[in-house]
């Protein structure tokens, strides 16, 4: 199963298109930072496959992004943290560095994934695989998210089309 992780997208829809337009994966896991609600229904209606959100410090009208959330069965919209199990892999999902850094220490995820910084970043603590995808939006560098094999426990950083 390929698990494409998102994060930081600040309502840049041009680049969330393209990302999209391209994306070949089973499950997106999204750490926080739509911005505004039509960006979590371009999300939605852009990708078929089940679809994970936490929220970030960004997100302010939380009860709009869980109306549009509710308009579609295959999204989660999880509030602050995510726990969940993808192909026999634990997972957990937060906004927050320092949060999903402690997460990983745990040792009880395979996979630990956070944004919130807007720096990629892919290291391993112990068994567990801790990653930062970067932002989609693109303004503090390049536009990039990640790709999770749970075949192989690897993940790869992508960089979206411009």
């Amino acid at each position: 199963m390929k698990i494409a992780i998102l994060s930081d997208i600040h309502d840049n829809i041009w680049r969330l298109g393209a990302l999209l337009a391209g994306l070949q994966a089973d499950v997106l896991l999204f750490c926080g930072d739509f911005c505004a609600p039509f960006t979590l229904a371009q999300i939605a209606e852009g990708f078929a496959g089940p679809v994970h959100a936490v929220l970030g410090n960004n997100d302010g009208d939380r009860l709009l992004l869980a109306w549009v959330a509710a308009r579609f069965p295959h999204v989660t919209l999880h509030g602050e943290f995510a726990e969940l199990e993808l192909d026999g892999r634990r997972v957990a999902v937060t906004h927050y560095p320092e949060i999903g850094r402690a997460l990983a220490q745990g040792g009880v995820y395979d996979l630990v994934c956070y944004g919130h910084s807007h720096e990629r970043a892919i290291s391993q603590v112990g068994k567990t695989v801790q990653v930062n995808p970067g932002e989609v939006m693109g303004r503090f560098g390049l536009s990039t998210y990640a790709l999770y094999d749970t075949a192989s426990g690897q993940v790869q950083i992508v960089e979206v089309p411009q």
